[in-house]
């Protein structure tokens, strides 16, 4: 059998734990999530974990936060006037929203808080900052 390498399309089941063990994703109960190896839409340590694998391995492997979702950025919280948002919106702890930028670029946003006149926001990746730990089977090259 082949091992995978840039270029290959390919079918993985995975299952995605933080450090405590908490599961933040998983393939497992739908279908395997299916990419071309090297095309860059899959964050890079979980490309670079698959190269290498042949169609029915398993492996273990640990993600740093640098080649996952990158470092936590205090760059990307900001608090914002309460006037800014329409009023049928209540933003609320926890609660994402999709905010457009000035050039157009939609991005999504976490609330982490709000007062009487403003909403702090968090524009980075909800996993940013966290070391990931992903169990693969390669299922097929497709």
């Amino acid at each position: 059998m082949a091992q995978i390498k840039k270029g290959d399309k390919i079918k993985v089941h995975y299952t995605g734990k933080l450090d405590d063990g908490t599961v933040f994703d998983s393939s497992k109960e739908r279908e395997p999530l299916e990419f071309t190896v090297g095309d860059g839409k899959i964050i890079p340590g979980f490309e670079e974990a698959v190269i290498g694998m042949q169609p029915g391995e398993s492996k273990t492997i640990k993600i740093e936060a640098e080649k996952a979702y990158g470092p936590y950025r205090e760059e990307l919280v900001a608090e914002v006037e309460k006037t800014k948002f329409p009023e049928d919106v209540k933003p609320e702890a926890g609660q994402q929203l999709q905010v457009k930028q000035e050039n157009g670029q939609v991005i999504i946003v976490t609330v982490l808080g709000s007062t009487d006149t403003h909403v702090k926001l968090d524009a980075n990746h909800p996993l940013a900052g966290k070391d990931l730990t992903f169990e693969l089977e390669l299922v097929e090259v497709a």
